[in-house]
């Protein structure tokens, strides 16, 4: 028998809200779907008419949803809104490059410009290059701070006055239970606001705070919209999928318990003698930190001179790490001065004829007998056809000028080009080339002198070895969905 659709409108129920329990209609579920979130626009007060808003598109189905439902309420509503669209290439082959077509259908179905930033071009790495430098393990802490940057890196370039993610429900509960289970405060205070930003820097809404991630599979289905489905390859590997796991567990029992654990993360409180990071600006890169040096700096820094796990883990496995490299470079600089003052005593030994074409001072002349004792080079030292030992006072400047070969064994010099030399792979690495910072100040600024409040490794704002925020909302991902009719 059908079931008669729960807001009266007389027609029969299609599906099961997640969220509600109510059977409803498609157009009274897209109807609800779409109310909800402008009441949470309209009650944040996310945005002002006339504001200029990038939509962070990957491709995925909380982007794309919130792309489409952006474009029909300020239709609607008359938002009097700018949108456009923002999308960063963290260069996953198999992953990003495919979705990145996703979101240029996507830029053509709701006609909104398209900005593209990829990590190589920002941070002269890709992800790919990087997952091959550090593993599996924490691949997903570099992805995710990186991408944050570029946001704003990208914001910045097209001058808009907030960014609107696709950060639904299910990911802020993940991202509460992930802060709770690793005791990081200060995150979670802030992973539940709605609005997110220091002053000064360029704000990041999230629209869909209150919204299943179910429903909007549902919505983004009922409505035939295109998105990208398919899993990050390095997600597997995230510790947010523990959480994840541990949620759809818990919800299959309490389906409001999405929204209780928001609640609770919003409610929570802190003593008052917990200091808590303030933001800041970065030092180097001029965006939004909580120390000195920000989070994607850090870990640049370490990409750059060989050491990826620099911005992982405990500040002292920093500092141990920062010392060995910087004797080890200071090594390198002492053998390298050494090796170059050796060569150079070669090549002075390399002598050519020494004659002003007046008086020979060589020993090298053809003809006369008259040998040249204040010479100062030993002639037994070289060879010439004509007597070499016999010199004269007075040279027709008609030498012969040898070039002499020192007595120095080649193959030591071989192995001092061999032990000593840089490649230009390496050079470039010391050097930080296509870093945010700048090479001539690396050094210094991750090396303060004694007299300064702090050393590099205190600016780093992690205490545990811990995966940061993943993608969640921008990788387009199902999870373990089970949808319920």
């Amino acid at each position: 028998m059908p079931v008669p659709c729960r807001t009266g409108c007389g027609k029969n129920a299609m599906l099961k809200r997640p969220k509600t329990g109510d059977a409803l209609c498609k157009d009274c579920f897209f109807w609800a779907f779409e109310t909800e979130i402008h009441f949470t626009i309209t009650k944040a007060e996310l945005f002002k008419s006339g504001d200029s808003v990038a939509v962070a598109a990957s491709g995925g189905k909380d982007s794309t949803v919130l792309a489409h439902v952006l474009k029909t309420l300020n239709q609607r509503f008359n938002y009097g809104l700018n949108l456009m669209l923002l999308s960063i290439d963290e260069g996953i082959t198999g992953y990003r490059d495919d979705s990145l077509e996703t979101v240029k259908q996507n830029r053509d179905d709701y006609e909104m410009p398209l900005k593209i930033l990829s990590y190589k071009e920002l941070y002269g790495w890709t992800m790919d290059e990087i997952v091959a430098q550090i593993g599996r393990k924490n691949n997903c802490t570099f992805c995710g701070v990186f991408r944050r940057q570029a946001l704003d890196r990208g914001a910045a370039m097209l001058g808009v006055k907030c960014i609107a993610t696709g950060h639904n429900a299910d990911d802020i509960a993940e991202t509460v239970l992930m802060n709770v289970l690793r005791g990081d405060i200060a995150r979670l205070k802030r992973c539940t606001a709605i609005t997110t930003g220091s002053e000064g820097t360029i704000p990041r809404v999230k629209p869909l705070k209150y919204t299943y991630e179910k429903e909007i599979v549902m919505y983004a289905h009922y409505k035939k919209l295109v998105y990208f489905s398919t899993e990050c390859v390095f997600a597997p590997n995230a510790y947010r999928g523990h959480a994840r796991a541990l949620l759809k567990d818990m919800e299959k029992i309490r389906a409001s318990c999405i929204m209780d654990i928001i609640y609770s993360g919003e409610t929570m409180a802190v003593k008052e003698e917990v200091t808590l990071p303030s933001q800041r600006t970065c030092i180097r890169c001029n965006f939004v930190s909580s120390q000195e040096v920000c989070k994607a700096c850090v870990l640049l820094e370490g990409l750059n001179k060989g050491l990826p796990k620099l911005g992982i883990g405990k500040s002292s496995k920093a500092k141990k790490m920062l010392e060995e490299y910087n004797a080890q470079q200071t090594n390198y600089k002492e053998s390298l001065q050494a090796a170059a003052k050796e060569l150079d005593d070669v090549q002075s030994k390399k002598e050519l004829c020494l004659s002003d074409s007046k008086n020979c001072k060589s020993g090298l002349c053809k003809g006369k007998t008259k040998l040249n004792r204040n010479s100062s080079i030993n002639s037994n030292d070289y060879t010439n056809s004509s007597n070499a030992k016999e010199c004269c006072s007075n040279c027709s400047g008609s030498c012969e000028r040898i070039k002499v070969n020192a007595d120095v064994n080649n193959t030591k010099v071989n192995t001092l080009l061999e032990k000593y030399v840089i490649n230009e792979t390496n050079i470039a690495k010391v050097n930080g080339e296509g870093t945010l910072c700048n090479p001539s100040n690396s050094d210094d600024n991750l090396n303060n002198s004694d007299d300064e409040e702090h050393t590099h490794a205190e600016y780093i704002d992690t205490h545990i070895e811990q995966e940061d925020e993943t993608c969640s909302a921008s990788c387009g991902k199902l999870g373990s969905l089970n949808i319920g009719f």
